[in-house]
Formats: structure tokens, sequence, C-alpha cells
């Protein structure tokens, strides 16, 4: 039979460093894996994936009520049927346009080319141009891939212009709301859509303000404007001056309007008919206050775009037609406006993006670090997507177009890029243990520590000569034996006790035991014992035994060693204890010495700083002192300064300060004070607490002081001008008759 050698302790130093090599191994291919897909978006490959999951956003999310400050005006079949003309004549639009104008709109936006007369009425349809002021009209700029289409002269000299230009992606999308443009002159002209809601927006007194090079305000929005490699573009066309349209969803089908008495909408917009109008069936609350489009909405004229919200992959939705497209875009403009919607979708710079691709090829690797199992792999892959999406989802309701396809692919190929290694790995393993077992057999001999292998019954199946020395006994005397057979029944016990642990519990285990062999040599041992299974699936006990008698021996000695400095360490720290508080107190009263003083006195004062506190210096001069000392002596004297000390200490708060100079000369510290007044109580309090006589062998001895004060930052703010101040006004206290107390 044949094993796999049980794994010794990990040192810590090892496992860092190979913890450390899986953090770089993994850092390595996720940042591979990342770089690549990066550098992949860079060319523009995945362009049109980002595209397509950038509509299924909007898809996903929730329709909004219509738009009741638009109606649309549209010119179907049926019109079209009825009046057997296209383009239709310049007599019926202007009569469409006088009704319409009857029932008093804010704006008026026809989005029909009139650069051409259509008789009959091309008089009649300038006279109403001219005669309706809130009517605008389309043209198309020329650029490099189309012509232009001038405008009705009229309304193009009264700047009641708008152009119908549209941005169309690769894909034959529109995705983007182009605002300005510049026509042949180089002169900046507005769109339709622009030009409708500035005209809308007019009577409210919301006027475009200038925030910026590259961003203008219109009421409660900010727009800024469209860059080449804005979201998932690459090297896009960003011309004049565009946005990533934050498009109207509109309700799945007919929705029901939002004013009483009007029709179901389409596409969130009540739109009426062409017929309807000129036949007076259009009440005025559909129109009034509004801006009303007109414009196709027929097939056969094939004025119809794609947009994000007519790419569902299982519900394909009809195109929109060029009149609901500008609708879209003017209510784009007006919610922004008017209401705070997003005026347009947000992008993260390119830094942020790369980050965000990196950090989910990273999150790729670790789970295929962490879980080995497929299950579980799937599993938590499953997960990581599900916050993806969400991730990018809500970011979306937000109003920002983050990377979903990028992240997606590096998370997706560094966990497959790890797996497959790993999967690598381990086949390579099995493949050089399947080889090796041969090997390891016949070396486990060579092992200079004892190993033992046991079956479920504790009973030795497999010894290596280390082993048998240790013991005393020879292989064949072992083989199929256990401890009781060779032990007394104490250590025997012992060892069947740990070996049952290990069985029951399946986790390896490290002891330490005594052992006495059978050559009455008692051993200290260290055996760390394990399960491992052979390739058909048997549990056994495998113990790697290491004769630790030598290290314990010196493990005593240590502990010894470790006392007496321990001991040398405690009378070490005394001595500089004792050493720190004679340098910094008073020998005869223990108060704090000078230099303590002015340590005490520098944290006061900054803390004082950073509070925005008083601090008061009080300098105390016994009065009369000497004549104590001539008439009763120094010990009597050094007694009265202790005394002093005691009071003085007693009557002031813990965190105020007595220290002493010299001499009978004192200091005290008040930090905190919040008046002049409460120091002057201090020095009161102190004065009348050393005013109780001294008894000194029946006799009374007095005591007074004189008391100068100063205060920071009032009188200064350096402590030894603060201290120099304190004594001043000390000796003009002495002046004044002793026993006072003087402010500098």
């Amino acid at each position: 039979m044949i094993l796999k050698s049980p794994t010794p302790p990990i040192p810590l130093w090892q496992h860092a460093a190979e913890t450390f090599d899986r953090l770089r191994r993994l850092l390595v291919v996720a940042g591979g894996v990342g770089g690549i897909i990066i550098g992949l978006r860079a060319l523009g490959l995945l362009q049109t994936l980002e595209w397509a999951a950038y509509d299924q956003l909007f898809l996903l999310r929730s329709p909004e009520a219509h738009d009741s400050r638009i109606t649309i005006v549209g010119i179907e079949e049926a019109d079209l049927q009825q009046l057997q003309q296209w383009p239709i004549s310049d007599r019926t639009m202007a009569r469409a346009i006088e009704k319409i104008a009857a029932l008093e709109p804010r704006a008026i936006g026809l989005d029909i080319f009139r650069d051409l007369p259509v008789a009959p009425g091309h008089q009649e349809l300038q006279r109403v141009f001219a005669q309706t002021p809130n009517a605008i009209g389309i043209e198309q700029l020329p650029t490099r891939l189309q012509p232009g289409v001038p405008a009705p002269e009229i309304l193009k000299s009264q700047g009641r212009v708008g152009f119908n230009n549209v941005m169309i992606d690769d894909d034959r999308k529109v995705r983007r709301n182009l605002i300005y443009l510049a026509d042949e002159n180089g002169t900046w002209q507005q769109s339709f859509a622009f030009k409708l809601a500035l005209q809308y927006l007019q009577p409210m007194g919301v006027k475009i303000e200038r925030v910026g090079v590259y961003s203008f305000r219109l009421g409660r929005a900010t727009f800024n404007i469209f860059h080449e490699n804005d979201g998932g573009y690459v090297r896009a066309d960003d011309g004049g001056y565009q946005m990533l349209a934050n498009f109207y969803v509109p309700p799945p089908g007919d929705s029901p309007a939002q004013t009483q008495g009007e029709r179901p909408a389409r596409r969130g917009y009540l739109r009426v008919s062409l017929t309807e109008v000129l036949e007076d069936r259009v009440p005025q609350s559909w129109m009034r206050d509004r801006v009303v489009l007109i414009g196709s909405t027929t097939t056969s004229i094939k004025d119809f775009f794609d947009t994000p919200y007519t790419s569902s992959l299982l519900d394909p939705q009809e195109q929109v037609f060029g009149v609901e497209l500008h609708a879209n875009f003017l209510g784009q403009i007006l919610s922004a406006a008017l209401d705070g919607r997003p005026p347009y979708i947000r992008v993260w710079n390119d830094a942020s993006e790369g980050l965000w691709i990196l950090g989910w090829s990273v999150v790729g690797a670790a789970i295929a670090c962490k879980w080995r199992s497929p299950l579980w792999l799937l599993c938590a892959l499953v997960c990581a997507l599900g916050i993806l999406g969400g991730s990018a989802f809500l970011w979306f309701l937000w109003g920002w177009w983050i990377p979903s396809i990028p992240p997606l692919i590096t998370l997706l190929g560094s966990t497959g890029a790890i797996a497959a290694n790993i999967a690598y790995q381990e086949e390579k393993l099995k493949r050089a243990f399947a080889e090796s077992k041969d090997f390891l057999n016949q070396i486990i001999n060579t092992i200079p520590d004892p190993i033992f292998v046991k079956d479920k019954n504790h009973k030795w199946i497999v010894l290596n000569q280390a082993y048998c020395e240790l013991v005393g006994q020879p292989l064949e005397a072992l083989l199929d034996k256990s401890e009781y057979d060779f032990l007394d029944s104490e250590q025997a016990h012992n060892f069947w006790q740990q070996d049952e642990l290990v069985l029951k519990s399946g986790e390896a285990h490290d002891h330490e035991e005594q052992f006495t062999d059978t050559r009455g040599f008692t051993h200290y041992l260290a055996t760390k014992r394990s399960l491992h299974k052979d390739p058909a699936g048997n549990l056994f006990l495998v113990g790697v035994i290491r004769d630790i008698t030598e290290r314990k021996k010196m493990e005593e000695q240590l502990k010894q060693t470790a006392r007496e400095l321990a001991n040398s360490y405690e009378e070490l720290k005394l001595s500089q204890e004792n050493l720190r508080h004679q340098a910094y107190h008073d020998s005869l009263t223990g108060l704090p010495n000078r230099k303590l003083f002015y340590e005490r006195l520098n944290q006061a004062l900054e803390w004082a700083s950073f509070n925005n506190q008083l601090v008061a210096i009080l300098f105390l001069d016994l009065d009369g002192f000497k004549t104590i000392n001539d008439n009763f002596g120094h010990d009597i004297g050094n007694f009265v300064l202790e005394g002093v000390a005691k009071r003085l200490t007693g009557c002031l708060r813990s965190s105020d300060t007595v220290a002493r100079l010299g001499g009978d000369e004192f200091t005290v510290i008040l930090p905190g004070i919040p008046r002049e007044q409460d120091v002057a109580s201090v020095a009161q309090k102190i004065m009348r607490a050393l005013l109780v006589p001294f008894i000194v062998e029946q006799s009374e001895i007095e005591v007074t002081t004189s008391i100068g004060i100063s205060l920071y930052p009032l009188t200064s703010e350096n402590a030894d001008e603060l201290t120099k101040q304190a004594d001043e006004a000390m000796y003009r206290a002495k002046h004044r008759g002793k026993n006072q107390y003087e402010f500098f």
C-alpha cells in the first residue's frame, strides 16, 4: 500500500511568501486579461456589444408617464389618401397652422421641409408664417455625408428655424441629441427640438446661462458636451454640441392620458391627425400652452429612425417617426429644465472605467482561486454576474452609463484562465504523484524522523526504520500491533486517545507527549497526526514524530534566563522611574520642579490655544519666610514648606499644577479658566488656606503669601514671558502690603 506523505507544518514566512506568490500570479492574470479587454475596447471591437447592452438598460427602465406638454399632429396614411397629394399643398399647410395657432399653443414646430413652393397657396403659407410668431420650421444643414435642405426664407430671416440633423451610429441607431451645429459659414445653429424648447420656456423666464467652455445651464439642468470616447464610444464623431440622449421610455402600447378628457397617448405623446385639425375636431385643451409638432407618421414617407427602445431582443418595437424622435428630444430638454430630470446620460472618466474593468478581472480570478468545485464556481460566477448587471442598472437609473460588457468579458476571461491553470496544475500533480509513488515508498526509510501509519483499529501497518529505532523493536515485531503491546498502559492509553481524536474529527492535530522506549529512556516527542486516503478511498492515520528532548532542555534553560531578565528589567524600570521622578520633582516637597513646571505650562498653553481657553500662572512667595528660618531653624522651615505644598495641592483641582521653583517660591498653573474673576477666587482660596497657623512644638507659626498673576493669552502667549509677568506682579503685591494678589 502506498500513501501520500503527510505535509509538514509550513513556516509563517513560507506561508506569507506562498500567499504573496499566489496573489502576484492572480494579479498578473487579472491584469493581463483586463489589459487585453481594455485594448480591444480602445480599438472599438466591443463598441457594438456595448451599444446593445446600453439599449437594453433603457428597456429595463420603468416606463414614464406621457408628456402633457407636447402634442403631435401626425400626417397619417388616411390623411394622404384624403388629400391625394404629397407633399401636401402650401394652402393645406397654411390652413392647418392657422387652426392650430387659434388653439393658443406656445410653439408650433413644422417637421416638414418647405424649401420649395407646393402649389396652390404659396403666398397664403408665407402670410401665415409671417403672422404666426411662434411657428418654427426646419432645415437640414449640409455635412460631408449629405447635402443641406434650406428652410423657408421668411422663417430663416426671423430666426425661427432649427436644424433637424440627427446623429446616427454605425448600427443605424440614434443615441445622441444634437443641440448645436455650425453651418457652412461657421455660425452655430440650434436644433429643431432645442429651438422649440426655448420658445416654450420663454414665458417662464428660463434662459440659457453659460457656465463653462463646454457647458451651459437651462432652468434646473446643466448640459455638458459629448466627447468622442465617452461611454462605449470609440473615436465617435463629436462635432457640434452633442449629448448622450436620456431617452424618455414610453409605456408599452397605448397608455391613458393624464389630463381628463384626452385620448390615449401613443409612445407617450398625445397624437391627432391632420384631418382632425382641418375639420376642427381637436379640443383646445389638447393644444393650449403646449408645443405642437407637425410631421409625418406614415411609413410610406420613410421618415423613421431606430432608437434604444426599439431594440428589444424578445419583442422588437416599431421604428420611431422623425417627428416622434424630435418630440422625445424636446421632452428631454423640457423635463430637465423644469422637472430636474437628468438631461443626458453621464459617463465615468477613462481612468475610472479602466479601474472598474480591471477590478472585475480581479474578482473573476479570485473566484476561480477560492472555489475549485465546478458547482460552487458556477454559483459564485452567477452571483458576480448578477452584482455586475445590477450595479450597471442601478447606476443607469441614476443617469450614469458605466461599462458592463468589458467587465463581463474580463470576469469570465480571468475566471476561465485561472480555472484552466488550476485544472492543468492539478492534473500535472496527479501525474507526478502517480509516477513518483514508488519512489516515495522507497525513500520513506531515509527520513530521519519516525513515521507511522495506522488503520482505523489503531494497528501499525507502515513504519519507517527511524520509528523502529525509537521504539527499540524490529519492524517485523511491530507490524499489526499497537502501543498496548509494548508500552505501559498509561502511555499506551494517551497515544490511543490522541489517535482517536484525529480519527473522529478528521482534522490534523499536533501534540507533545512523553514516551519511554523499551530500553527505559524517556523522550519528549512532538507528533503531528493527520488522516489520508489511499486510491481505494480507505482512511489511514499518518503520524510524523519529532524528538524534542534536547529542545525541551533548552526551553527550560531559556525560561530560567527569561525569568532572570524579567527581574532585572523590573529593577531597571524602578530605577528609571526613580531617576525620572528625581529629575522632575522637588526633593523636599515632592512637587514638580522648574523643569516639569515649564513642560506642563507649554502643554497647557498649547491646549488652551487649540480650545480657545484662558490659562492663569500664579507666582507665590511666602511673606517673611526668612524670619521663620532665623527664629526656628531650617528644619522647621522645611516643615513649613512641606505643609504649604500640601495645602496648595489640597485646595486646587487635580488638573492644576503646583510647582516649587526654589526656596519659598511656588508657582501654580490653572488651565481652562473661563473668566478672570475665577482666577481671583482661586488666589483668595490659596491665601485663606495659608492663614491657618502651623503648629510646631506647641508654637504657632503664621505664614502668608504674596501672589502675582499673569493670563494667557491676555498678557502674553510666551511661557517665559508669562512667568516673568507673574513674578513682577508678585513683587507689586508685596510692596502693597503682602498677603495680597496682583494681576499683571
